[in-house]
């Protein structure tokens, strides 16, 4: 299985991207997962969007396309989620109800700073996604409050009960993704 990490994150040793970095070392056995960034895509703009897209636009679509899901890493700004990564999923989201993003099992992590872990930013992400057509694990939230005592300084999470966790939330999305692709064949 090949799973898509997205981060919302441009921060050098970002929190969110520290998650997905470790969800690639506790990932169940046959799964592996490619990361991606949103830096390099540009802002959403009808007129690019032709069929000779930007190439970080191309290569995004692309590596949606090929997965069998997605996790996003989603970091909270002012209650809400970052710029870049609500611009990475409107250049995915088209057309409209046929883009790469829709029917894409998916799966949110969130670490933030504040006591409750980036949950408003989980919230408006799963609110996003319902208008891609893009299904969110039915799972309690992988939330990281207080990430600063969870993180090294160089971004990796080193929070071992955070870490057991994330592999046990990571194999339930591993299930959840492989009985969608049998209900799919059915």
């Amino acid at each position: 299985m090949k799973l898509l990490g997205i981060s919302g994150s441009l921060r050098k040793n970002s929190f969110n991207t520290g998650l997905l970095e470790a969800a690639c070392t506790l990932l169940p056995e046959g799964v592996e997962m490619t990361l991606v960034g949103c830096g390099d895509i540009p802002l959403y703009n009808k007129d690019l969007d032709t069929d000779t897209k930007p190439e970080s636009v191309r290569l995004l679509l692309q590596a949606i396309r090929y997965a069998d899901g997605v996790v996003f890493a989603c970091p909270e700004y002012n209650y809400s989620i970052s710029g870049v990564l609500k611009n990475a999923i409107d250049w995915a989201s088209r057309p409209a109800y046929a883009s790469v993003l829709a029917h894409k099992p998916a799966a949110v992590v969130c670490a933030s700073q504040g006591p409750v872990g980036g949950a408003r930013g989980h919230a408006h992400l799963c609110q996003v996604l319902g208008a891609t057509l893009t299904p969110v694990v039915p799972a309690p939230p992988f939330l990281v409050p207080a990430a600063g005592d969870k993180f090294s300084s160089d971004g990796r999470y080193v929070d071992e009960e955070g870490r057991r966790r994330l592999a046990r939330y990571l194999g339930d999305f591993v299930v959840w993704v492989k009985r969608l692709a049998r209900e799919a064949g059915a």
